[in-house]
């Protein structure tokens, strides 16, 4: 009996080989910490907003070490290579060991942050919904018309 629960408490902490080489896409995307919950990743993918090696996927996608994940949230622009997989969400550090991000995106991001093209409509807390005139000062200005 005892050699049955060591069976069962080995198996818990080494993870299987199938598990360590396959991964999900939204599992991936919670696990390495771009989304709270699975379910926010699986809706992201689901809308389009991330895209491996260019092209629109599924929740179900098996993950490689190697592609690329372009991520669009409505904070953030991110596209990010694959290193490792994981199915587990984990501390902050461990997560970041499963991806890098491209050199293109971190330019681009430093370039919107410089120029502050990210904050172009951004609003005080507290100050309110725009009144009817702000509104038509912030859609000429962004091109909206």
């Amino acid at each position: 009996m005892a050699r049955s629960h060591n069976k069962k408490q080995d198996k818990k902490t080494q993870p299987d080989d199938d598990e360590e080489n396959s991964c999900r896409l939204d599992k991936w995307l919670w696990a390495a910490r771009f989304f709270k919950t699975r379910s926010l990743a699986a809706d992201a993918v689901d809308s389009g907003k991330v895209r491996i090696d260019g092209d629109r996927a599924k929740n179900a996608r098996e993950m490689k070490p190697g592609m690329l994940v372009g991520i669009k949230n409505k904070d953030m622009q991110i596209e990010v290579e694959v290193l490792a997989l994981s199915n587990v969400r984990r501390g902050a550090p461990e997560a970041a060991l499963l991806y890098r991000e491209t050199e293109d995106s971190v330019r681009i991001r430093q370039q919107l942050k410089e120029s502050g093209a990210d904050q172009y409509a951004g609003r005080d807390r507290g100050m309110g919904r725009p009144t009817k005139r702000q509104m038509r000062d912030i859609q000429r200005f962004t091109g909206r018309d």
